[in-house]
C-alpha cells in the first residue's frame, strides 16, 4: 500500500508538473523570442536617430563615431545617400533577427543579432524549470512517503490490533491517529473488544457459578442414587426415585436459570408459588446431611404464604445459606417464615459464631468469603434473588441471620412451629 500511495501521488505530480511545465516552457520562449526582436528593433530606431542628428548637424557619419553606440552582441548597417556604408560590430554567423528602420533623408540603418544568443536564454530558462521540477517532484516524493508512513503505520497497528482480538487478549488499547477514518475503525475494534471482554467475563461467570451451584445438588442426587442401588425394598426404591426425580428437575431450572442470568440478569421468569412447598423440599434434601453431623433444621414462623418469583431460584438461594449454615455454622439451623408489608420474608440462621465484623456486607462480593470457599455462593444466591424482583441481606452477624425477601401475594395462615429432624 505504502508503494502503491507513493507511485500515486508522485504520478498526480508529474501530470501537473507536465501540463504546467510545457505551459511555462511556450510561454517563456515565446516571451524571450518577443523580448529580442523588440531589443532589435529598439537598437535600429534609437541608431537611426543618432545618424539623423548627425546629418542635420553637418557631422561625418563614420564607424569611428557609431561604434559605441551599438551592443558587442550585434551587427548595424548604416545607410546614408552620398556615404559610404557603415558597419558596426562583427556579423553574426546563421541565423539572426533583424530590424531595419528608415530616416527623414533617407537613410537608413539595420540592426542583426544572432538567434544563438536568444536560444542560449532560452536554455537557461528551460535549466532553471527543469530545476524547479525536479525539486517539486523531490519534495512530492518526501511528502508522499511521509503520508504514506503516516497512513500505513496506524494500519499495521489496527492489524495488530485485530490479531490481538482473534487470538483472545480483548484489551482495547485506546490508540487514536489523527485521521477521522482510521480512528473510526479503532472505536469500533476498541468497543468490539470491550463487548468480547464482557462475553469472556460472562462466560467464565457462568462457568464458575454452574461449577459451584450444582456441585451440592449433583452431592446429593448421587446419595439417593446409591441409597436406591442399596436397598431391595420396592417402595423405598420409588420414594427416592420421586425425590431424585424432583432434584433432577430443580438441577434442569438451575441450569436454566444461570444461562438465564448470564444473558440477562434483570430477565425474571417470576411466578405465584407456595413458599412452604419450597422450603420443605430443601428441608428433605439436606436433613441427611444434617443428620450425618449430629445436627438438627427447624421451621418456624408463618405457614401457607405465597410468593412471586422463580421456585428454583428461591431453592437455590436457600440451599446455599442452608449449605453455609452447614459448613460454616454449628448447632440447629432455624428456617423462619414472616410477613413485612408487602413481602414474605425467609430467615436462616443458626448456632455458629456467625460472620467476622471486617466482613460485613462484603460476604455478598464475589471471591469474599471468611472460609476456605469460593466466595461465590452469597453472590449468585443475591444475584438470583434480585432477577427476581426480590433481595437478599444479612440482617444479624452475630448469631449469623440472613434474609430472603419475596414480593407476598396472599395473607398468611396462623403462624406453627415444626422441628425436622
Amino acid at each position: 500500500m505504502r508503494r502503491r500511495l507513493i507511485a500515486s501521488t508522485l504520478a498526480v505530480v508529474l501530470v501537473v508538473i507536465g501540463v504546467f511545465g510545457l505551459s511555462l516552457v511556450l510561454v517563456e520562449t515565446h516571451a524571450i523570442e518577443s523580448t529580442a526582436r523588440d531589443g532589435v528593433e529598439s537598437e535600429a530606431v534609437r541608431l537611426t536617430g543618432i545618424v539623423e542628428n548627425r546629418i542635420l548637424a553637418g557631422e561625418s557619419i563614420d564607424a569611428k563615431g557609431l561604434d559605441r553606440q551599438i551592443a558587442d552582441d550585434r551587427y548595424a548597417v548604416v545607410r546614408v545617400p552620398g556615404h559610404p556604408e557603415v558597419l558596426l560590430g562583427d556579423r553574426p554567423k546563421g541565423a539572426v533577427l533583424t530590424s531595419t528602420q528608415r530616416g527623414d533623408h533617407g537613410e537608413s540603418v539595420t540592426v542583426e543579432e544572432s538567434r544563438s544568443t536568444v536560444s542560449q536564454e532560452i536554455g537557461r530558462t528551460l535549466l532553471v524549470i527543469l530545476a524547479v521540477a525536479l525539486l517539486a517532484v523531490l519534495a512530492a516524493v518526501g511528502l508522499a512517503v511521509l503520508q504514506a508512513r503516516r497512513l500505513t503505520s496506524p494500519l499495521t497497528d489496527l492489524a495488530e490490533t485485530a490479531e490481538r482480538l482473534g487470538s483472545g487478549d480483548p484489551r482495547p488499547r485506546h490508540r487514536r491517529y489523527g485521521v477521522p477514518e482510521l480512528d473510526r475503525i479503532a472505536d469500533v475494534l476498541d468497543a468490539s473488544a470491550e463487548r468480547i471482554g464482557r462475553m469472556l467475563t460472562a462466560e467464565r461467570r457462568l462457568a464458575a457459578d454452574a461449577s459451584h451451584q450444582l456441585r451440592t445438588p449433583l452431592t446429593a442426587l448421587s446419595m439417593r442414587l446409591e441409597e436406591i442401588v442399596a436397598t431391595d425394598d420396592h417402595e423405598t426404591v420409588k420414594e427416592e426415585a420421586t425425590i431424585a426425580l424432583g432434584q433432577v428437575e430443580r438441577l434442569t431450572d438451575v441450569v436454566q436459570r444461570l444461562l438465564t442470568n448470564s444473558r440477562d440478569p434483570r430477565s425474571g421468569s417470576a411466578v405465584d408459588f407456595e413458599l412452604d412447598e419450597v422450603i420443605r423440599q430443601q428441608v428433605e434434601e439436606w436433613r441427611p446431611a444434617y443428620q450425618g453431623e449430629g445436627r438438627s433444621m427447624v421451621l418456624s414462623g408463618a405457614r401457607g404464604l405465597r410468593a412471586v418469583g422463580t421456585p428454583g431460584a428461591v431453592a437455590q438461594v436457600l440451599a446455599t445459606l442452608i449449605e453455609n449454615a452447614l459448613m460454616h455454622g454449628a448447632g440447629r439451623v432455624t428456617l423462619h417464615t414472616r410477613v413485612t408489608g408487602n413481602q414474605a420474608v425467609v430467615e436462616v440462621s443458626d448456632d455458629g459464631p456467625g460472620v467476622p465484623p471486617d466482613l460485613g456486607t462484603r460476604v455478598f462480593e464475589r471471591s469474599v468469603s471468611g472460609r476456605n470457599s469460593t466466595g461465590l455462593g452469597l453472590a449468585v444466591a443475591r444475584d438470583l434473588a434480585e432477577a427476581d424482583g426480590g433481595r437478599l441481606e444479612l440482617l444479624q452477624h452475630r448469631p449469623p441471620v440472613f434474609a430472603l425477601f419475596l414480593a407476598q401475594e396472599i395473607a398468611p395462615e396462623p403462624p406453627y412451629g415444626e422441628a425436622a429432624g
